[in-house]
């Protein structure tokens, strides 16, 4: 996993307040309109398939499927060696770009449509990031 200290850190805002609320408590809050029923990621306080304001915030299953990645070998104080960038598609629908930890950072490791699951790393008392590891038969 990364040396959290050193990465750089996101400010949460009013719109991704609850998404930092809820990785602090080790839950993937996501959005989901209440009109055309759409969950999505990344937040925002409308829907981006239908405009409405009326949206909820619901707890996703942390189940995911690894779309893409990239494997960076260029260093970086957090990560030790070569570590992978990926988006994965999240059961509700939405994908999100993230980390693939607790793997070997190796293509022949890291498979398309793979099963994930989310985890969680603490960065300080405001901030815990969201991870997600190979998943095994747990899905």
């Amino acid at each position: 996993m990364a040396d959290q200290s050193k990465l750089p850190l996101p400010v949460p805002t009013p719109e991704t307040q609850h998404f930092w609320d809820g990785t602090r408590e080790n839950q993937l809050l996501l959005q989901s309109c209440d009109g055309c029923q759409k969950t999505y990621f990344p937040p925002r306080p409308f829907c981006p398939a239908c405009a409405s304001r009326s949206v909820s915030i619901i707890k996703a299953s942390g189940n995911a499927t690894l779309y893409s990645y990239v494997i960076n070998q260029r260093a970086h104080p957090a990560f030790d060696g070569p570590y992978a960038i990926a988006v994965v598609s999240l059961e509700e629908g939405p994908r999100m770009m993230t980390n693939i930890v607790n793997s070997p950072q190796t293509p022949e490791a890291l498979v398309l449509d793979m099963p994930l699951k989310v985890c969680f790393g603490k960065v300080d008392e405001n901030i815990t990031l969201p991870y997600f590891e190979p998943a095994g038969d747990e899905l």
